[in-house]
């Protein structure tokens, strides 16, 4: 019987858990010894049960909750092993500035206009079709991809879609259940600093296994169906807000599925455009932004040349 009160009381603790994250984790586990004294439950018992709840209550937190700093150093270890795998194409300075003006007008009009250290796009020296957006925003886009857009506005589609990525937090996803959250629980990652010899070693290796976790899916793997459709989705509105042609997703996407490069590129890390378009379609109605693209399109011409 003492045992079906303990389950049930903790079982209890855990639901409570999900419904209200604003409690600390010392009150948490406080209040689980408390109630489960009450219950008749031995006090060393009911004490266990307290640091049990508190610590599941960190750990409920810290999966939920890396900080911007957290999740800009996160992106930039990842951005740097993008770099070690594509060289970044330097050849057009106007082209570069052109793409983060693009970037800073969505990311502005956005929900999540300000990030640790802002959005900034790279091109990568390639012909492969295809982008990446890494945690912390670092948005990286091939000059193949660049070479399919035909418009300013299906550029800012592509934009878009990366910035949707980083602000749904899709990158962060793969690494929920390693050992950088146990590390950020513990306050480890705080003390990069003052840590020294195996301390720092074993930092470290968390660290590179967190970063290898989230290069492996932007680059290998790539996003989920359900994780690509939510990018689609929430880039619509992007640059709906942005005063862009919402509707320049489905010329992009129309592009990418006439370029398709089976097995590589974009098409080993995204859903068939086909299933896009239809997803895209399906959303569309719901945007009605004037046709102003005429306005930028001799910028367009000019810096693609």
């Amino acid at each position: 019987m003492k045992q079906s009160r303990i389950f049930g009381f903790i079982l209890a603790a855990l639901v409570a858990l999900t419904t209200c994250e604003s409690i600390d984790s010392d009150v948490w586990g406080g209040l689980a010894a408390a109630g489960a004294s009450a219950l008749g439950i031995d006090d060393n018992v009911a004490n266990a049960i307290g640091a049990g709840v508190g610590t599941l209550a960190e750990s409920s937190k810290a999966a939920r909750e890396l900080t911007p700093e957290n999740e800009y150093y996160i992106g930039r270890a990842v951005a740097a092993n993008i770099t070690t795998q594509y060289k970044v194409y330097n050849g057009n300075p106007a082209l570069q500035l052109y793409l983060n003006k693009i970037c800073n007008a969505i990311a502005i009009n956005s929900p999540r206009p300000e990030i640790w250290n802002g959005y900034h796009v790279a091109i990568l020296d390639t012909q492969e079709i295809n982008g990446f957006a890494t945690p912390g925003g670092h948005i990286f886009l091939t000059r193949g991809l660049i070479a399919c857009t035909s418009t300013e506005d299906e550029l800012a589609s592509v934009i878009a879609h990366e910035i949707a990525h980083i602000q749904l937090q899709h990158g962060l996803t793969s690494i929920r259940n390693s050992r950088y959250i146990k590390a950020v629980t513990s306050g480890a990652l705080a003390g990069f600093g003052a840590a020294a010899g195996g301390d720092l070693a074993e930092l470290a290796d968390i660290m590179d296994e967190s970063v290898g976790e989230v290069v492996s899916t932007i680059i290998s793997k790539g996003y989920s169906k359900e994780q690509e459709y939510e990018a689609d989705a929430t880039a619509l509105s992007l640059l709906a807000s942005a005063g862009y042609e919402p509707s320049a997703i489905l010329g992009m996407l129309h592009a990418l599925e006439k370029n398709e490069q089976s097995g590589s590129g974009f098409g080993k890390t995204h859903p068939d455009p086909g299933d896009r378009i239809a997803g895209v379609n399906k959303k569309l109605a719901s945007y009605k932004v004037p046709d102003t693209q005429e306005f930028r399109r001799r910028r367009y011409t000019a810096v693609k040349k």
